[in-house]
């Protein structure tokens, strides 16, 4: 029904940027909130970032000041850019999706498959 596509992770040195790209496509009537997720190894998945559909953000302490996420309402996609990156943003990034079908009224929240973020010199 819904498909949420990561792209643009890597291995990048500290101190290196990324931009991170999600995509949602299907039968999409529209789409509420939205965010980004990452789980290291060994660790739970935690919040990065959430951002409404107007575009409001609420950023992870850990990641305020060198992360920075829009949204493209009419592209059904979002962007993480990520700056001054560290070893320990090394993780899996999911992005998040809270999506109305066409077929209905209700939300339903949709995940990505991950993309593989390394940080590492």
């Amino acid at each position: 029904q819904v498909q949420l596509v990561e792209s643009g992770g890597g291995l990048v040195q500290p101190g290196g940027s990324l931009r991170l790209s999600c995509a949602a496509s299907g039968s999409i009537s529209s789409i509420n909130g939205m965010g980004w997720y990452r789980q290291a190894p060994g660790k739970q998945r935690e919040s990065v970032v959430v951002i409404t559909s107007d575009g409001n953000t609420n950023y992870a302490d850990s990641v305020k000041g060198r992360f920075a996420c829009s949204r493209d309402n009419a592209k059904n996609t979002m962007y993480l850019q990520m700056n001054s990156l560290k070893p320990e943003d090394t993780a899996v990034y999911y992005c998040q999706a809270d999506v109305r079908l066409k077929t209905g009224t209700s939300y339903f929240r949709f995940w990505g498959q991950g993309t593989q973020v390394t940080v590492s010199s």
